[in-house]
């Protein structure tokens, strides 16, 4: 187990302790002196965010990685698509190898032009499957969507994971919560997954509650609660899977098969729970989130493997046609959301 795998795992630990944590809780303090120095001189207006000439939506979360932001900000591109506006994600492309100073259009909305390792996994995810909605990354978002409306005529740009990112002024505050992680052991970074205390609910327009589930009482209850006791608007996001393709053929992978389960993403334990309800696991093989695949990873796999679909399109470029991916599929109202 590597340093990140074990940091992460004290992030979610609810009653974290050893050497470790202590080093890290004492780090926090200063990670949290900095946050707050910096929300309160954007609070009062010290700082100005920089605007553009479009609506910005920011999507973000509280904590690091895994909540479930993309799926959230290809709906809500679709909601604006069928109105027939042209919508712009912009994201920092973490994990890709762009210069991420430099603004680069992953997509127009029409033709794809980076691949999954140069984009990023996220932007590339999102190129591929929303037609009509331009992705640009970059880490001044301010730059990207002046790009994007001054050359690709974009008219809503929504924030990819923007909520911690100030500079750009943006006229809706959507904020996702995982129902099952909530705030970990709700300690700031690095000792916690927390980016900002609990002081952010006051900038936030929309709660969105997560549910990586089948049954969502247990987060209908949670929104409920967090709505109540913050004083902010929520609604519930239902992640649910839809059904296992082959990556390479589309071919629908039957019930109850015999597979190996694979995956470098954030948080895999929803994963693999949603494959356990439907199929037999025989094992498990977990990468650090954002892993850039090699072929030595896989080429001694045999029988059926199943991944999500942020890995498969790294894993597409093997060709290897014992490989499927789990399709979920996001209802959240995005009528509610922008309203």
């Amino acid at each position: 187990m590597n340093l990140k795998t074990k940091i992460t795992k004290l992030h979610y630990d609810k009653n974290p302790k050893g050497a470790l944590f202590n080093v890290l809780r004492f780090c926090s303090l200063f990670y949290g002196l900095a946050s707050s120095f910096k929300n309160i001189l954007y609070d009062k207006q010290i700082i100005k965010p920089k605007k553009v000439d479009a609506f910005v939506i920011s999507v973000g979360n509280f904590t690091t990685g895994g909540v479930g932001k993309t799926p959230v900000v290809a709906e809500i591109a679709k909601f604006f698509i069928q109105k027939g506006e042209k919508p712009a994600i912009i994201s920092r492309g973490y994990g890709g190898k762009l210069n991420n100073k430099i603004v680069h259009v992953i997509s127009d909305g029409i033709n794809l032009y980076y691949s999954s390792s140069m984009a990023g996994d996220e932007p590339y995810w999102l190129g591929i499957n929303l037609d009509g909605c331009a992705v640009l990354t970059c880490s001044n978002r301010y730059k990207a969507a002046k790009y994007a409306i001054e050359k690709l005529g974009c008219n809503k740009i929504i924030l990819d994971d923007g909520f911690q990112h100030r500079k750009l002024y943006r006229d809706l505050d959507i904020v996702l919560v995982d129902s099952e992680k909530m705030f970990g052991n709700e300690n700031l970074l690095p000792a916690g997954p927390l980016r900002e205390g609990s002081e952010g609910f006051k900038r936030l327009d929309k709660l969105v509650v997560v549910s990586k589930n089948k049954d969502h009482t247990k987060a209908e209850k949670l929104c409920k609660i967090i709505s109540k006791k913050q004083g902010v608007s929520a609604t519930i996001c239902k992640t649910e899977p839809d059904y296992v393709y082959n990556i390479i053929t589309g071919e629908h992978l039957e019930k109850g098969c015999e597979i190996t389960a694979l995956s470098a993403i954030g948080q895999p334990e929803q994963f693999y729970k949603f494959l356990e309800d439907d199929y037999v696991i025989n094992s498990k093989i977990t990468f650090d989130d954002h892993h850039c695949y090699v072929l030595n990873d896989i080429k001694n796999i045999s029988g059926v493997v199943v991944t999500t679909e942020k890995d498969a399109v790294k894993l597409a470029k093997f060709k290897k046609e014992n490989i499927y991916a789990l399709k979920l599929k996001t209802s959240v109202d995005t009528h509610f959301l922008l309203q």
